[in-house]
Order: C-alpha cells, then structure tokens, then sequence
C-alpha cells in the first residue's frame, strides 16, 4: 500500500534510467534543460528524461512522446492553444504490480508524465487522467495552455487504465481499484515537487491539483484529505460518487431501460429528467447510449459489484432484460442499487467524497452534460461542501450549454459550447485568489454568449466574493 509519508522520507534512490535518453546540443548551462542528467524521481522504479525544444501535445504525439487517441474527443477541434515552448519531458512509472497499461510496451501502471518548462513561473501543476484513460489524456486541455503560462506540469494514469481498470483488485478487494487513484497522485505530488526543486534549485511556492471529469474528481479528494500538499484546485466537472446516492449507479441504469424509447415516449423522457438528465440534452443522448453510458455503467459496476452478475465481468454490452442478480445474464439496464447488498455501498463508500475541502477549489460544470448530470452531481456536490461549512472555500460555475466533452460541440454548435476557455479563466481567477487575494467572482451560471468564437473565449465572470484568508 502506498504511503505519502513514507515517501516523504524516502531518500533520493538511483532509479532506471532508458539508454536513449537524449540531450541535445546547447541544452546544457542555462538552457531548457539545464540540469536534465542530474533529476531523479523520487521513487520512481523507471524513468527516461528527455530535452524537447516543444513540449506542445501535438508536436510530442509527432514524436511519440503524447497519444493523440489519449486526448482525443476531449477538445473541440477550433481550439487554439498558445506554444507550450522547450523544456524537460520526464516519463516513467512507480512500483506496481498490474499492467493495463501498454505505453512505449513498458506493459506496467502507475505511468507518469513530468514537463518543466523553460520558463518556470515557480509553480507546479498536478492533474490526473479522467475516465480510464492514460496520463497523455489532459495533454491538449491542460498540459499546452499550462506551460504556456510557465507552470511545471505532472500527470498520472492513476494505476490502472482501460476498459478493464477494474481488473485492478476489484474482484478481491471491490472498489480498490478506485481506491489507488487517490494514492497514485498523491505519490506523483509528492515526487514532482521533488523534480521540480532539483530541476529549477527549489521547490514550487505554489502546488494546484486540477483535472476533468474523474480527475475533478480526484480533485475533490485530494482537497478533502490531503489539503496539505496543495495551495487550491480547480474542479471540471467531477464525478460525485457517495454511498448513498447520487452516483452513476443510481442513473446510468434508468438511461439505459429508458433509451432509446425516451426520445418517442414522454414518459419515459421524464423519467429521465427525474433522475437528473436535463432537457435541452436529448440531442446528445444517441451517442452518449451508443458510447458511454452502457460501458460506463458496466465497467464502474463491476469495480465496485463484482457479484452482481456472476463470474460475467463487467456483464453484457447493452443488455436489456435479463435474470437474477448474481446470474450470467443479469442485465446492468436493471440493476438497482438500493437494493444491493451493505457490502456494495461500503465499497462505494470508500471512495465517496464528503464536502469537507480543505483549501480553495473552484468548480465548473456544463449545464447539458449528459455523462455526468448536473443535478445529480456538482449541484449536490457544492451542497455537500456547504454541509461541511466550507462554502467560504468554494465558487461554483455553471456553464450554460455545457457537455462533458466539448467535441460534441463541433457536432452539435447551435446546442452545445466548449467549456475549456471557462476552464481557463476559472484556473486564473483561483491563482489570483490565493496568491493576490483578490476573491473570484461568485458562484454563477456562466451564459452562452450570442455570437463569438465560443471555443477560445469565455464570457467574463462576473460580481466578486469573499477575500480568501488562508
């Protein structure tokens, strides 16, 4: 079981080191890569350094240092990102004993990504990879606009990756799978800081955690129990899961019974609507039934209730009637989560969240997402923290017109509007919060503009909040 501190008191151990690591001419001295040969990470089981005179996502994916089919789908194809400039790219991967993930053939989890860019602004940024994707996933959402500023960057896969993610321990030990991410950007955190004080001769003044969908989850998690490695954190869309609902248990089945029928039947739209999806969403429903909300439900259903369909893993792709729990053919279109067993609600309960953050976190969420409702998530979970009586840490921003992926907004421009230039300006409105003072504007529903170029400029927010004194 990994352990922050006792990584914190981990020496500074020689680890392996890939023959090809490379450093070109006038890389050395003052360049972008000064200091490259001396960096070791700590605790790291493998790891390969290499100068990159543009750390931008496509230009690495050119060189087979990014995966394109990693960030794919999660931007809108009229982005523009600003150049991410030259720097260090550091990638390896920590102890682990599963292999999900097949990066560079290294068949081993726990992968990681450091870049340090030439032109350090003395803070780090930490993120983890959403859905069950790699560590390459947020390199075209976040890692280009991030070095542009300056900032260090590190991402995790989280240990485990893909569609069978919860091959990672479930069966054994349900939710454990899930469980691991919390500790997988912890000891990423708590490494990079280290990289980065060897890297730059001292360490970051400051350290955010961001990410999207399950890395704002991972958001939420690490502000809430581990607020001390962090100063702040922005929140894109988090997946909320907690014992006793809302979770993606307690919707994602009704989306499937209900679908395809919902788009003829009003009542069985609204049964839908009850549950959380919004109107205004129907137009992305098709796509989302075709691919997300069946693999979503299964994949995540089998990470935390093994047993409800037997020895099937991860059950039947868009199953529809079937058995008992417990047997072959029991559909995940029926599955109902009240009705399961203590046991399966302690393993969600062990990766629910709690409200309780424990630094300054802003959140955003599109209105019309339709993988993750709105009402059934960042509406409760901003309730949650409120409960906790930490509203004064906290600024909620709703996105009028807002997915889960801003792709769907090239396919659907006159329904849906990116989120990511919104995503932006809340990460510069948290910096200017905690290292200024100056207090972000209040929690707001974020209009859609009339017009305008919608995938690079956000409408401003508005109004101001409370100073924050931390």
């Amino acid at each position: 079981m990994f352990s922050v501190r006792r990584l914190l008191l981990l020496p500074l151990v020689p680890v392996l080191v890939a023959s090809w690591l490379t450093t070109p001419a006038g890389a050395t001295g003052g360049g972008p890569c000064s200091g490259m040969e001396a960096i070791q990470v700590p605790g790291a089981e493998l790891q390969r350094a290499e100068c990159q005179t543009d750390l931008s996502a496509t230009a690495l994916a050119a060189k087979g240092r990014s995966d394109i089919s990693d960030w794919a789908g999660l931007h809108s194809k009229q982005t523009v990102n600003p150049p991410a400039g030259a720097g260090i790219q550091i990638d390896g991967y920590f102890p682990d004993d599963s292999t999900t993930n097949t990066t560079y053939g290294w068949n081993h989890d726990s992968q990681f990504v450091i870049r340090l860019p030439e032109n350090w602004n003395g803070q780090l940024v930490i993120t983890g990879a959403p859905g069950v994707r790699k560590q390459y996933a947020p390199d075209y959402i976040l890692s280009d606009w991030m070095l542009s500023q300056g900032y260090a960057y590190a991402s995790t896969d989280k240990g485990n990756s893909g569609t069978s993610f919860y091959e990672n321990g479930s069966r054994s030990a349900p939710g454990q799978a899930v469980r691991e991410w919390h500790d997988r950007v912890s000891e990423l955190t708590v490494a990079a800081k280290e990289v980065v004080a060897q890297r730059y001769g001292s360490a970051p003044a400051r350290t955010w955690m961001t990410g999207i969908s399950n890395g704002g989850y991972l958001t939420r998690w690490q502000l809430e129990n581990r607020p001390e490695l962090y100063d702040g954190g922005v929140d894109w869309e988090g997946t909320l899961m907690t014992a006793d609902g809302p979770n993606l248990f307690t919707y994602l089945p009704t989306a499937l019974r209900e679908y395809p029928q919902a788009a003829v039947d009003p009542a069985a739209r609204q049964r839908m609507y009850d549950v959380g999806f919004e109107p205004g969403s129907e137009v992305l429903w098709p796509d989302h039934y075709a691919v997300y909300w069946d693999l979503t439900q299964r994949s995540y259903r089998e990470a935390f209730d093994p047993e409800y369909d037997g020895a099937t893993k991860a059950g039947t792709p868009f199953c529809r009637t079937g058995t008992a729990p417990g047997t072959p053919t029991a559909c995940d279109a029926e599955y109902d989560y009240a009705s399961r067993p203590q046991a399966v609600k302690d393993a969600v309960a062990s990766v629910s969240l709690t409200g309780d953050i424990g630094k300054p976190m802003l959140t955003l969420h599109g209105d019309l997402d339709a993988l993750l409702p709105i009402r059934a998530d960042s509406d409760v979970y901003t309730a949650m923290i409120a409960d906790a009586g930490r509203s004064d840490l906290h600024r909620y921003y709703t996105i009028e017109d807002g997915n889960h992926v801003d792709d769907r907004a090239d396919l659907y421009p006159a329904e849906i509007r990116p989120i990511l230039p919104c995503y932006r300006e809340a990460f510069q409105r948290l910096t200017e919060w905690v290292t200024a003072g100056e207090a972000p504007p209040v929690s707001q529903v974020v209009h859609r503009p009339p017009s305008g170029d919608l995938a690079n400029t956000c409408q401003q927010l508005a109004g101001h909040g409370s100073a924050y004194g931390g």
